[in-house]
Parts: structure tokens; C-alpha cells; sequence
């Protein structure tokens, strides 16, 4: 008998090991921030043991504005509608609102049949870069992140106060740096580390010179090969990520059920294909 409830913190730590497995290269410190962002937005699917073997998020960002991710279900248990299932089960916490996802872009249909409508694409550049370091970017402060936090709803088109309030107060993995410019934040970008190298998300500036300043400071912040997650609108941030010789690599289809946001920044990079 397979039963649908609520994951917890511990039982979402294994969902992102199963991530892990599926090639997705999750950050080493990312449970926390995520569960943070809306504890009763994670679900899973169990079998009579209790065991988890399929999950599923949904999280409420805004009263009106939700995100669904890291929808996976274990090898063994595919094809008998059991992720389905789950699915239907997890919607419901959404209620009302305009629900998100970036999915691959094969299960395109899929996520038609439940309503999504395709709003554009996103593509994943991962490659090494040479560090260097910058006088003019520094750690982030406390006082920094309600600015930071409105950037990024700019630039992403929605707001999610709970979840980058949790993301930019760090981890021993992740941390966020700013380039001042004239005395005010001209950009900034997140840094993680991940089971192979470093994600960069959000990334957000001004203009290309300025991440290009934030991209060649990061790489000094970690070793291995690092990833940028850019939505097809932000043609000026995948132009300068070609420039760096980073590869463009696997592209996921945004979608949602409900109003489309807009995402019309040039030079943005999503914080997290998981939770936006």
C-alpha cells in the first residue's frame, strides 16, 4: 500500500542524495534553506515500511506564487502511477496559486496535460574559469539582503522573501557576494558548492561588465568546474558565459499553471531549478 504525506527535514536531505543520483549536483548545504522556505511544501511517497520512494516539492513562495521541483521517483517504482500519484497529492498544496516549474523538456506534454503552459526555457553552462579577485566586491551583510531579495523578484519576475532570506544568510557551503558601485549594490551573486564543483544562482547585475566581475571573483572562492542556470531571456548573461568558454549543456523548459511572471533581466541567472 503506497501512502502520500508530508516529507521531513531529515527524509528532504535523502531527496537530494536521490538527486545526487539522477545527475543533478545539488549543493552540499542546500536541505536547510530549502525546508525554510516552506516546511510543509516537500512530500513524498511511502511504501507499508514507511520507506520514502518518490518525492515531490511544492512550495508556497508568495500567497499567490508557488514553485514545484525535485519531483523524482526511484528506479524500482516507475511506471506503476505511483509518481502520479503523488503529484495530484502535493498540487493541492498550491491552492490557488500560479504554480512553476523548470522540467526537462521531454516531459513537456506531460506537464501540459496538468494545466502548465510553456513561458521559455532555461539553459545549464558548467565549465572552469580562472579566478580573480576584485576590490570592489565583498561578503554580504545582514543590512544587505531586503535590497537583495527585491533584486532578484526583479529580475525573476516574482517574489520569494522566505526562501533567499534563508539562502543569502549562508552556509559553510554557500555564501553571497555584492560589487558596490557608487556606494550601492550594482550586483550580486550566490555562491555554492556542490557534490562536483560550484553552482552560481541568483546571479543578478547591472550590466554583463559587472557579472563578468562577480563570475571571475567567485572562481576564486572554490575549486572544480562551475554552473549557471540562465533563462533564455537573459541573453546578455549567456553570451558572456560562451566568453568564459563555458558549455552549454542540458535546457529545461519553464512552465506554469497560471499567469506567467516575467523574466526579462539580461543578465540574470535562477538561484535554483528545485525551488526558482
Amino acid at each position: 500500500m503506497i501512502e502520500y504525506r508530508t516529507a521531513t527535514l531529515p527524509e528532504l536531505k535523502l531527496i537530494l542524495d536521490w538527486a545526487g543520483d539522477e545527475g543533478w549536483n545539488p549543493g552540499l548545504d542546500d536541505a536547510e534553506a530549502f525546508f525554510a522556505a516552506d516546511p510543509d511544501g516537500f512530500f513524498v511517497a511511502v511504501d507499508r515500511d514507511d520507506t520514502p520512494i518518490a518525492a515531490i516539492s511544492v512550495v508556497n513562495h508568495t500567497p499567490d506564487f508557488a514553485f514545484l521541483g525535485l519531483y523524482i521517483v526511484r528506479p524500482a517504482y516507475r511506471g506503476r502511477g505511483i509518481g502520479f500519484g503523488l503529484w495530484a497529492h502535493a498540487m493541492q498544496h498550491a491552492q490557488h496559486r500560479t504554480v512553476g516549474l523548470d522540467g526537462v523538456e521531454a516531459q513537456q506534454q506531460n506537464y501540459r496535460a496538468s494545466g502548465f503552459v510553456h513561458a521559455g526555457g532555461t539553459t545549464r553552462f558548467t565549465g572552469h574559469l580562472p579566478g580573480q579577485h576584485d576590490p570592489d566586491i565583498r561578503r554580504i551583510r545582514s543590512d544587505d539582503i531586503p535590497a537583495l531579495i527585491q533584486m532578484e523578484a526583479e529580475a525573476s519576475g516574482v517574489a520569494k522573501p522566505t526562501y533567499l532570506q534563508a539562502w543569502f544568510s549562508g552556509a559553510s557551503t554557500r555564501t553571497t557576494i555584492v560589487l558596490e558601485d557608487k556606494g550601492a549594490v550594482g550586483g550580486f551573486c550566490t555562491v555554492r558548492s556542490c557534490r562536483s564543483g560550484a553552482k552560481i544562482g541568483p546571479l543578478v547585475a547591472a550590466d554583463t561588465e559587472m557579472a563578468y566581475r562577480l563570475i571571475a571573483h567567485a572562481a576564486t572562492t572554490f575549486d572544480g568546474p562551475v554552473t549557471l542556470d540562465v533563462p533564455e531571456t537573459s541573453a546578455g548573461l549567456a553570451d558572456l558565459c560562451e566568453r568564459f568558454g563555458l558549455e552549454a549543456g542540458f535546457k529545461t523548459a519553464r512552465m506554469y499553471r497560471g499567469s506567467s511572471p516575467a523574466r526579462n533581466h539580461p543578465t540574470y541567472a535562477v538561484t535554483s531549478l528545485e525551488l526558482g
